[in-house]
């Protein structure tokens, strides 16, 4: 998507610029030029709403405006359908109630499904949607409350419910890794394996899904960790937690090593392993 805004510059001048942004976070910023007055200000508004249209066609109505008549301002905009479904959706899976109706925190999320983009610019994001965002002084008061493990178990809880899952469960499990631009580490953040062969600090997260790939649980693990060490504590932890029987875990063979492979069978979980079979035994003895 693209828009136009305007930023002071150390001048004093104001900047008319075009921001061309995709949904993987990426932006282009396209300089239009620097106003020094209202009238100034106008025209690159003008031209930048006209770079925008890309030489679109106007749709002719062949209605005649009255002399001296201009086009009515837009003072805002919502986009209802999408907003309301997005809210419709997070109510029936339950996390309203899980967090107690917490709009900021429903906000962020729904601003991220629309456009993924950092706390800052979710305020950006919410106010073409259409919604008053809350202060980013909010947001940041809230932090510390939404990255407590009750808060992340109330989700997961929503979750499983939504899942319904039974006695017996199947769960597909997998990690991937965040980067940070930074090059110290914190203890958290630390260089580890990235598949990427990035050099940057990081940190590994385990996810826990359904059958049919529906979330259950997510968790947050050093930078450094092996991904083989991730698996057990996340799913011993969810069964403890909702009181599952017997939980057969689905993963690829590099998740599952060979300590993995018993410390699951004494922690009374089933394991499927997606590998590599070098050649399948027929029952005449021969190989294929």
């Amino acid at each position: 998507m693209a828009y136009v805004r305007t930023v002071k510059t150390a001048s004093g001048a104001t900047a008319v610029q075009i921001v061309w942004s995709t949904r993987r976070g990426s932006r282009n910023i396209e300089h239009v030029g620097s106003a020094h007055d209202e009238a100034e200000l106008a025209a690159l508004k003008a031209a930048a709403a006209e770079r925008l249209a890309g030489n679109q066609a106007v749709l002719d109505l062949e209605v005649n405006a009255p002399a001296g008549s201009e086009p009515l301002p837009i003072t805002s905009t919502r986009m209802t359908h999408l907003w309301d479904a997005l809210c419709a959706a997070y109510r029936i899976l339950g996390f309203e109630s899980a967090t107690k109706g917490d709009n900021v925190f429903r906000d962020l999320v729904l601003a991220r499904i629309i456009e993924p983009s950092s706390k800052i610019d979710a305020e950006r994001v919410l106010t073409e949607v259409g919604v008053e965002p809350a202060s980013y002084a909010t947001v940041k008061r809230r932090l510390p409350s939404y990255a407590t493990p009750q808060w992340r178990q109330a989700l997961a809880a929503a979750s499983a419910r939504r899942a319904g899952l039974g006695p017996a469960s199947l769960v597909l499990f997998d990690v991937s890794t965040l980067y940070f631009e930074t090059d110290a580490g914190d203890g958290f953040r630390e260089p580890g394996f990235s598949k990427e062969r990035r050099l940057e600090p990081q940190i590994t997260l385990g996810l826990l899904t359904d059958a049919a790939g529906f979330p259950l649980t997510v968790q947050a693990f050093e930078g450094n960790k092996a991904e083989t060490a991730t698996m057990l504590p996340v799913i011993t932890a969810f069964k403890t937690a909702h009181h599952l029987a017997d939980v057969t875990v689905v993963a690829d063979a590099g998740m599952i090593s060979e300590a993995n492979q018993i410390a699951i069978k004494a922690a009374g979980l089933s394991f499927i392993l997606g590998t590599r079979i070098p050649f399948v035994a027929c029952q005449g003895g021969g190989t294929t």
